[in-house]
């Protein structure tokens, strides 16, 4: 069975200043999701699903969908901030998205199958899709997930801080603790993130971090919706409070539910964290398209 490549697009990218998933990178006006899309393909996933807004639904489907939707299987599925689980009732109203976790939770009908989850304004690399599809395909247990892990001082932005999942390993690389940290960035030649506290803490930058490429059984659901009623529980009257997915996978590993494997594929990371970074990602995907990786357009 060919895996399903599931695209997070519903994020509203407020540092940023715009629909980013959306904004043409390529010399032939390619988003990043199309190269993500492209890889993926090349690594012989199946189908594609988008977890999108529905006030972007019109230019999704102007935009993105004619491109690829005659080469490859496609459907979408809306995160919006009413969409919990039957039994939850909230008592507050929120501006943006619940997060990572509740972002592939609300895909639970569109996917039977093993699938990686990823964001869509990143760009992995085409052997990370290789590796984490012949993980998926190779892979027996139902609790056995993965993800493509990224060295820090390769995924940073020259303009601001960022959010990363600093990871920690065991034996055989399988993950054991997976910690958010929310404020990294470069400071006097250094790497820093801060404290809640206000403190500041020193990175080597060598440390692997995730940068949301995870791979997964369909079990995962069950355990997504458990934790997001938990979730909810633990932040009643907090309309800020987001559920991610690092945050219910180290729970997972604690509690031995499920384990996970770190891959790393020797690709190099790139993004659009902030609008600044946009000319280095046209900079850097022209350089790839000088150097025959990928074709000048993608799907002509």
């Amino acid at each position: 069975m060919k895996p399903t490549l599931l695209i997070l697009a519903a994020g509203i990218g407020s540092r940023y200043g715009g629909f980013k998933q959306l904004d043409n990178v390529g010399p032939s006006g390619e988003t990043i999701m199309d190269y993500s899309i492209y890889d993926a393909l090349k690594a012989d996933f199946g189908k594609i699903v988008f977890v999108i807004r529905q006030d972007i639904e019109k230019e999704f489907n102007e935009v993105i969908l004619p491109e690829f939707s005659d080469k490859v299987e496609v459907d979408y599925v809306f995160q919006e901030t009413d969409m919990v689980p039957s039994g939850i009732q909230v008592t507050y109203e929120r501006d943006k998205p619940w997060g990572t976790g509740h972002a592939v939770l609300v895909a639970v009908d569109k996917i039977n199958e093993p699938f990686a989850a990823i964001n869509a304004d990143d760009f992995y690399g085409r052997n990370s899709f290789r590796i984490l599809a012949d993980y998926l395909v190779s892979s027996e247990s139902k609790t056995d997930f993965c993800m493509v892990g990224y060295q820090l001082d390769k995924t940073l932005s020259e303009y601001g801080h960022v959010s990363r999942g600093v990871c920690k390993t065991g034996h055989n690389n399988f993950l054991n603790v997976v910690t958010e940290r929310t404020s990294i960035e470069k400071l006097n030649d250094k790497i820093v993130f801060t404290e809640k506290n206000g403190q500041q803490v020193e990175l080597t930058g060598k440390e692997i971090v995730s940068m949301n490429l995870w791979g997964f059984k369909p079990s995962i659901f069950d355990y997504l919706e458990n934790y997001f009623r938990k979730f909810i529980q633990k932040n009643p009257d907090n309309p800020k409070a987001e559920f991610l997915i690092p945050i219910m996978i180290t729970e997972l590993i604690q509690n031995k539910q499920a384990r996970i494997k770190v891959l790393e594929s020797g690709d190099k990371w790139f993004g659009v964290t902030y609008r600044e970074d946009k000319p280095a990602v046209v900079r850097r995907l022209k350089e790839l398209v000088g150097q025959g990786l990928y074709p000048e357009s993608l799907w002509k």
